[in-house]
């Protein structure tokens, strides 16, 4: 292993120069015996910490071979793959992320502290809550001896707070639609709180008229190994008028079914800036109804059958901002 830092003279005084960087710096010194102890302890001081690292990698390696081999890559590659295909999708487009190609190839025994914030620093807030996730899935699969980042040491980060869409609103947004498929779509979000992958897959096939039901199988669902019911809602009159507006076979939607999440998400953003609307998303159309089923006294259990929700908790999450008023009690007397 060739020393780190050489040393030479210039004029009486002696330099030292870093071989991996080209810096020369004075010593300071006259003396060549003086020069030569201070390069030596500069020199043990470099070699001493890639040593440890080599013998590190070799106890590791007698336990799994591959450990010290695996790099970033391995994570996003078996990370991605686990996931149904709409989550799929959206970390595919994470680890395309400039954050995530600074560490693609690194081996993940070699990553240190500062390669982790380097990371974060380099892109938008939400590669604080990806780059811990793929953390946490390498620590999980034991492809790392240790946490790099200690979870007191991980930057905060601060959640946009979600909202529900107000009727005013809904009633601007589906004015500016462009399309009669848009409007559509949009009612229908607003009466069943679909998410708009949900809604925007709706078919024929989910309306049972005779017994007047909306239902269908929730996607994020799709390929977990839970045996959960379909999201299930009553037809009332103002969803069974547009739902007679439809197409009566097939896709409801089938412009709309033909564009993936982020072009819905993308084509909402615009209609959102065109009427002057800010701090909401398609799937605030969810909260709108969670909150309006709570204020007007819907039972939870009935709620969440119709948002198709399994957790009482995430339901609660769901209305958590519903003003309910009390009734004079002098009614209930």
């Amino acid at each position: 292993m060739q020393n780190r830092f050489g040393l030479f003279q210039r004029g009486r005084v002696y330099y030292f120069e870093d071989r991996s960087t080209g810096l020369q710096k004075s010593l300071k010194t006259k003396s060549e015996d003086q020069a030569r102890k201070l390069v030596q302890a500069k020199n043990e001081a470099a070699t001493v910490p890639q040593l440890n690292l080599v013998m590190a990698k070799t106890y590791l390696a007698a336990i799994d071979p591959k450990l010290v081999l695996r790099r970033w890559a391995d994570v996003f590659e078996r990370f991605c793959a686990k996931e149904n295909p709409a989550t799929r999708m959206r970390y595919e487009r994470v680890v395309r992320t400039k954050p995530m190609r600074f560490l693609r190839d690194k081996r993940l025994v070699e990553t240190t502290a500062d390669d982790l914030v380097e990371a974060i620093n380099s892109g938008p807030k939400s590669t604080t809550v990806f780059l811990r996730t793929f953390h946490a899935y390498a620590l999980g699969m034991n492809w790392l001896p240790a946490p790099i980042l200690a979870p007191l040491q991980w930057p905060k980060f601060q959640k946009r707070k979600k909202r529900a869409i107000e009727l005013e609103e809904h009633k601007k947004l589906r004015e500016a639609a462009g399309d009669s498929e848009w409007k559509r779509y949009l009612e229908l979000l607003w009466h069943t709180g679909t998410s708009q992958t949900d809604g925007a897959n709706l078919t024929s096939g989910n309306i049972d008229w005779r017994r007047m039901v909306l239902s269908y199988a929730r996607r994020k669902l799709a390929g977990r190994d839970l045996e959960l019911p379909a999201a299930s809602l009553g037809i009332g009159r103002a969803l069974g008028e547009l739902l007679k507006e439809l197409p009566q076979q097939g896709f409801l939607f089938p412009r709309i079914a033909g564009m993936d999440d982020r072009s819905r998400a993308c084509y909402f953003w615009k209609l959102c800036k065109k009427v002057g609307i800010e701090g909401v998303s398609l799937h605030s159309y969810r909260y709108a109804w969670a909150e309006r089923a709570k204020v007007a006294g819907i039972p939870e259990r009935w709620a969440q059958a119709a948002l198709g929700h399994n957790s009482k908790a995430v339901h609660a999450a769901y209305a958590r901002n519903a003003q309910v008023v009390c009734p004079p009690v002098e009614e209930f007397a």
